[in-house]
């Protein structure tokens, strides 16, 4: 029983038509599904993926009105987003759309470019070599071999990472791989399953005062489990005496949450069934999903969200 991967990652948008026409126009990305907070029906949760909407590839925003994230520790600083090299192409498309960004770097081995979107989200391109399989979307602005082929490595901004540590290996077997400088301090890098970029966590000792969340932070992480492998998750989080919120239906994979012990919230989620399990695959993302249980309320959903223009 393992994890495989990294599954999705969730931050915080305060402006839900900003953060659309960012990671779909500037970054290429697809929107593969428009539907709500599934526990705040006021608010958007979209999600970005590659071309299929694969498990791995889907960075997600639930759209809230909240004040700027305060950085700091207990948090998560860092997401970093697969391609297969064109940095240089890469830069002069951030540099058109205004973006903040640094330059490509060597870093634990790959060539890095760290930059932020339009709340101060902080992201960062990884090559990844074209390691393994991309699905690219025909309809992307960026051309199919630049495009983003899915998360990578997740770093992990914490006042105590020994505590952090023993939940990563113990509890989720991930294996500690290696250690490397950054211009934050020195970085350790966890891998589960396969391995690589897409299935490593990076942990960072941050002395900072703890962050506060908001627009431009993360929520969440999650990580990938075949869907048979979802009960066994839930008894090996009650068997290790870890409080969390019990098996939970997402209708689009089922999920456990709980958080580690520097306060950041982990989510264990299943590969499907997926998202087009409600909407044909090549028409992913163009009208307001919702869950069946959610179906009943959709004119008072819809009458009390912003349109989105696409």
């Amino acid at each position: 029983m393992q994890l495989t991967g990294i599954h999705h990652l969730t931050a915080v948008t305060a402006r839900a038509a900003d953060n659309l026409a960012f990671y779909t126009r500037v970054l290429g990305m697809r929107l593969v599904k428009k539907t709500v907070n599934q526990d705040d029906v006021s608010a958007y949760h979209l999600f970005y993926a590659d071309g299929l909407a694969s498990p791995g590839s889907d960075i997600t925003f639930f759209d809230w009105p909240a004040a700027p994230e305060r950085r700091g520790a207990g948090s998560i600083s860092r997401t970093h987003l697969r391609v297969a090299g064109g940095l240089d192409r890469w830069c002069e498309r951030l540099d058109r759309a205004g973006a903040r960004r640094g330059a490509p770097e060597m870093r634990d081995g790959r060539l890095t470019l760290d930059f932020e979107d339009p709340e101060g989200q902080r992201l960062a391109l990884v090559d990844d070599g074209g390691a393994g399989e991309a699905h690219p979307w025909d309809r992307s602005p960026v051309p199919a071999p630049e495009q983003i082929r899915g998360l990578g490595p997740i770093r992990l901004a914490v006042a105590q990472p020994a505590r952090t540590e023993a939940v990563l290996t113990g509890l989720l077997g991930m294996r500690r791989e290696r250690s490397f400088d950054a211009p934050e301090g020195q970085i350790t890098v966890y891998g589960m399953g396969p391995g690589g970029p897409a299935a490593e966590i990076q942990l960072l000792h941050d002395g900072s005062a703890p962050a506060r969340a908001g627009a431009g932070g993360v929520h969440h992480v999650a990580f990938r489990i075949p869907d048979a492998d979802h009960e066994a998750w839930a008894d090996r989080l009650r068997s290790h005496r870890v409080p969390s919120s019990g098996p939970v239906d997402r209708y689009y994979f089922r999920s456990l949450y709980f958080r580690e012990p520097n306060g950041i919230l982990f989510e264990i989620a299943t590969d499907g069934p997926g998202f087009a399990s409600d909407e044909p695959l090549d028409s992913l993302g163009e009208r307001l999903a919702l869950p069946p249980f959610l179906e009943p309320r959709r004119a008072e959903i819809e009458a009390g969200l912003a349109p989105l223009d696409r």
